[in-house]
């Protein structure tokens, strides 16, 4: 018992110095903030050189050219950032941070919840603002994130948080945005050692899934009808916003027909906003989705294609194929490794903005559209007056890894430090080598 309380209480020891890399949060803006001489990124395909952008209160007060700004500066902390870029803060859907730390631990991992329809599972009460990896992701300059869950048919409800908060409740930015669907694959015989029965065993099981699926939310619609003095439904109460449009129903799947048919599905129900998840059929589907209003966060941009005869440079173009359709997209992170791999959000854009976006397109698609899509651009998405002062000032290219170099970074003004773990042994072994 001795030996194991001393070999404890040396690992915390050990760790202690490891732990304390991980910044606090930064405290509320105390005094008014001007950028100054930077080249200015809107995040709606504006760009301004030599820009001026102020904020006080966590508030944008000006956003344009430098010469346009007639306060007196005296009022402000003055901050030069000439020959450097800034951008609005990088918003990243469908993700679990801080539901996630190690994938191979399975202790660690808390994104999904026993069960196959789980309407009223919340990500944001299971959200780990202490995570190690948060800080190594704002470092790349994505400051906000939809945590979403996983697993089941009906996962459960996804929420927008901002990245540097001492709590969940202190980070959420909006609450139970919209619910997740992970659509049921049609059956289709791949095995050539399957047999009738079996292929008709699993249509069997679709079907079934799907019925449950239409009986639930039927009830909801006419459980948002009751009385407001009903017995409470948790599962039901969870699902009545997608009728009246404060809630989205995200659709995961890829396959044209499966978009076809989910959307049909859900639009027949009543469900007033669809968004798709994935959607990597979605150049078969181009109309369709324009004419039914469906916007797309797409997954895994850097993938190989799906079928031996599609383009080799799909999955790259396929953003450059959404808006010239002018059909509303974003861009997420999912796929192997999407929890620590986030923070390469910004190098999918810049590998759309290679393959047919604009950079300020591709800069869009991580900003400005996640904002639109998630409802949050009233505040956020891009720098302009009135709007948050969450942004990130990059001495390069924010889209390229190779000139990628968050020197400042805000969020509703305050300013947090950039430092993490990865950081600190960065400078750790550089020091140990003689270097700068």
């Amino acid at each position: 018992m001795r030996i194991s309380a001393l070999l404890l209480s040396l690992g915390l020891l050990t760790a202690a110095p490891a732990l304390a890399q991980v910044p606090a949060p930064a405290p509320p803006q105390s005094k008014p903030m001007l950028l100054v001489g930077g080249t200015l990124h809107v995040g709606n395909g504006t760009v301004v050189p030599d820009a001026a952008v102020a904020f006080d209160k966590g508030k944008i007060t000006y956003a344009g050219a430098q010469s346009g700004f007639s306060q007196d500066k005296a009022g402000y902390e003055v901050v030069d950032v000439k020959g450097q870029e800034i951008y609005p803060g990088l918003i990243l859907p469908n993700t679990t941070l801080g539901l996630t730390e190690v994938e191979a631990i399975r202790a660690t991992v808390d994104a999904r919840e026993v069960g196959i329809l789980n309407p009223n599972v919340r990500s944001i009460i299971a959200y780990n603002t202490d995570s190690d990896i948060l800080p190594t992701v704002r470092t790349n300059g994505v400051l906000l994130a939809q945590v979403t869950p996983r697993g089941g048919m009906l996962s459960g409800q996804s929420s927008v948080v901002q990245l540097d908060a001492w709590n969940w409740q202190d980070a959420a930015v909006k609450a139970d945005d919209g619910l997740h669907l992970n659509w049921p694959q049609m059956v289709i015989k791949t095995n050539p050692a399957e047999d009738q029965k079996q292929v008709e065993t699993r249509e069997k099981n679709r079907t079934e899934q799907l019925r449950q699926l239409e009986s639930l939310l039927s009830e909801a619609s006419a459980y948002r009808q009751q009385p407001a003095s009903r017995k409470e439904n948790l599962r039901l109460t969870a699902l009545a916003g997608l009728f009246d449009g404060s809630k989205t129903l995200f659709i995961h799947t890829d396959y044209g027909k499966e978009i076809v048919e989910s959307v049909r599905f859900a639009k027949r129900l009543g469900v007033q906003k669809v968004t798709l998840v994935g959607a990597r059929d979605a150049w078969m589907m181009l109309d369709f989705l324009k004419q039914n209003d469906v916007a797309v966060i797409l997954s895994r941009i850097h993938a190989l294609p799906r079928r031996e005869g599609d383009d080799y440079d799909l999955p790259y173009k396929l953003p450059s194929l959404l808006q010239q359709a002018g059909v509303r997209f974003c861009l997420d992170y999912e796929g192997d490794q999407e929890t620590s791999g986030s923070r390469n959000l910004a190098f999918i854009a810049g590998t759309a903005a290679g393959h047919g976006l604009t950079k300020e397109q591709a800069l869009t698609a991580i900003t400005l559209s996640p904002a639109r899509i998630l409802g949050l651009d009233k505040d956020y998405g891009s720098l302009e007056a009135g709007k948050s002062a969450t942004l990130v000032v990059s001495r390069g290219d924010l889209l390229d890894m190779r000139t990628n170099d968050v020197t400042q970074a805000y969020i509703d003004g305050r300013a947090f430090n950039l430092n993490n773990k990865q950081t600190y042994l960065r400078d750790k072994f550089k020091a140990k080598y003689g270097q700068r």
